[in-house]
């Protein structure tokens, strides 16, 4: 226990609620506030330009010295991706298992912040104290290693943070999870369980990833030309499936992707991906070698445009070129919203004639676990009150109708948005009042910069386009010296539609004589006019609006 008496406990989310991804929880117990995950997102198709999504941490940069730490369960991107930005603003130590820890340090040496974050090694044994209050940990199964789920001790109870996990009775690793450190807890006393919603729609259980390496490894078995694999670059699991079946068939494996690369050096260099060095070789060692002795493991299973894998398949990859004598292995699922990008690719690389294995559920599990998963763990832990986690909406609702099933009162379950806080005092929760929570958009080397008046503006260009109008005045004489000039992009084809700018071009002459003859001479008045009338004109002649920025010089 941290203290004998714990006045206040606030629990939220900052993200990671109604969305796949941005993962990041808030626990305050008192004065200490501890961070659970800091994730980042994949931009919406309607964030155009926008890299990625992180979470606004405002009220954490507000509250200052209270922070006392964050916490990382595990090693992917929508857990450990928003760090770098985010920890430019929270000077505060970050705790993470090995694996973790190392995939953060290799992210921090590209934003030149090694060396200057306090990272703190933990595991599952570990039992620490952060601020006034004790933290510890307990072991799960996910699709990358050394996950954890995490206990902070309260007077009232535990509030326990479950991490990404499935029950993986024949983990890759040989690793468990720790299914008796999680009924004990749950014997001593669970005041809240924030839990993983991501497959609380899918019935039954999740396949163990040793099915899946055995299906991998069929595949390899009755190939006999080239196997191109694509998964997560951070599935170390899955990366040591096709390593193994590799390894089994005589094959050498060549590794494309950055991303690909660092973490297969990272995860071998702490031991936990085993590959002898003679089996990998260089992308221009391919030529060497009998198809049937080549392995590429390659990113872009999400289909992103600018991966090695979509590059293959559009046939502008520099080094390898997929013909219809390839096997190509898509050992992943789409992430919601990728659906179309990836169909995309398979379609390009159907096209080219080759075999294409996807979709089959011998060459792909989920590391979330299902439905029955899912009560096991709110049967382990027996919570007086739940918050379902990491999914949208109606995953997170779907979580509920499973809570009630294995005896948790429905009036007990809180359905949280972002910054929406649930409070606990006396071992009674209620939910109250909400904290500033939202999206900070990362554009190249701008933070923050790109807001909802610079997206509405990006949509309406991408949508009717442009119309510039140059014109000079010269206002003594009242009269035009120059132009107007109309300048038109993503509009009309100009040369198509001379008539409808000649149109235009009088209009504006007209609107500004009369402007200039009424005595109007601001430049906000003029501009003002120049676009509502030549908006209205241009509504009735194509039933569209384009942007138009007027621009008026004067000599």
């Amino acid at each position: 226990m941290s203290k004998l008496i714990t006045e206040k406990i606030r629990v939220f989310a900052l993200g990671g609620v109604g969305e796949i991804g941005k993962n990041m929880y808030v626990v305050e117990v008192d004065e200490d506030i501890i961070v659970i995950d800091s994730g980042l997102m994949f931009p919406d198709d309607d964030m155009l330009g926008v890299d990625i999504v992180i979470p606004d941490v405002s009220y954490l940069v507000e509250q200052g010295d209270r922070v006392k730490a964050i916490v990382i369960t595990h090693g992917h991107e929508d857990h450990i991706g928003g760090l770098p930005y985010i920890l430019r603003k929270l000077d505060v130590p970050v705790y993470g298992t090995r694996l973790t820890l190392g995939l953060i340090g290799e992210k921090l040496k590209e934003h030149g912040l090694y060396g200057k974050v306090d990272l703190r090694l933990v595991d599952s044994n570990s039992n620490i104290t952060i601020g006034q209050t004790n933290v510890s940990f307990f072991r799960t199964n996910h699709s990358i290693p050394d996950s954890v789920g995490v206990i902070v001790h309260t007077s009232q109870g535990a509030i326990v943070h479950t991490g990404d996990f499935k029950f993986d009775q024949t983990p890759v690793d040989g690793k468990h999870a720790e299914i008796g450190k999680m009924a004990n807890v749950g014997e001593t006393g669970v005041l809240c369980l924030l839990s993983d919603s991501t497959n609380a729609e899918r019935p039954g259980q999740t396949l163990s990833e040793t099915i899946i390496g055995q299906g991998i490894s069929e595949v390899f078995q009755k190939t006999s030309g080239r196997i191109i694999v694509t998964t997560f670059a951070s599935n170390v699991h899955r990366i040591q499936s096709v390593i193994n079946a590799a390894s089994e068939t005589n094959r050498k494996v060549a590794v494309v992707g950055k991303s690909m690369h660092r973490v297969i050096t990272i995860a071998r260099e702490l031991g936990y991906l085993k590959a002898p060095d003679h089996l990998f070789i260089e992308m221009e060692q391919i030529a060497d070698f009998r198809p049937d002795q080549i392995t590429v493991l390659t990113t872009g299973s999400q289909g992103e445009p600018m991966s090695a894998l979509a590059r293959m398949a559009k046939g502008a990859h520099r080094q390898m070129k997929v013909t219809s004598d390839d096997t190509i292995i898509i050992a992943a699922s789409p992430i919601p919203g990728n659906e179309k990008s990836v169909a995309k690719i398979i379609d390009l690389l159907a096209r080219i004639g080759a075999d294409i294995i996807y979709g089959q559920a011998k060459v792909h599990a989920s590391g979330h676990g299902s439905a029955e998963e899912l009560k096991l763990m709110l049967n382990l832990m027996k919570p007086k009150y739940f918050i379902p986690i990491h999914g949208e909406f109606r995953m997170q609702c779907a979580h509920k109708g499973l809570a009630i099933e294995v005896g948790v009162q429905e009036e007990n379950i809180f359905l949280v948005d972002k910054g929406e806080v649930v409070e606990f005092t006396n071992e009674q929760g209620r939910q109250s009042g909400k904290v500033p929570s939202g999206n900070v958009l990362i554009d190249g080397l701008g933070v923050g910069d790109v807001g909802n008046i610079v997206l509405r503006d990006r949509r309406l260009l991408s949508k009717d386009g442009i119309l510039v109008v140059v014109v000079t005045l010269n206002k003594e004489s009242s009269s035009i010296v120059s132009g107007p000039d109309i300048i038109s992009r993503g509009f009309v084809y100009v040369r198509e539609s001379e008539k409808l700018l000649v149109e235009a071009n009088e209009l504006v002459s007209t609107t500004l004589k009369k402007c200039m003859t009424e005595n109007v001479n601001e430049w906000s008045s003029l501009k003002s006019n120049v676009r509502e009338v030549l908006s209205r004109f241009l509504f009735e002649k194509t039933k569209r609006r384009p942007m138009i920025l007027p621009i008026i010089m004067e000599v």
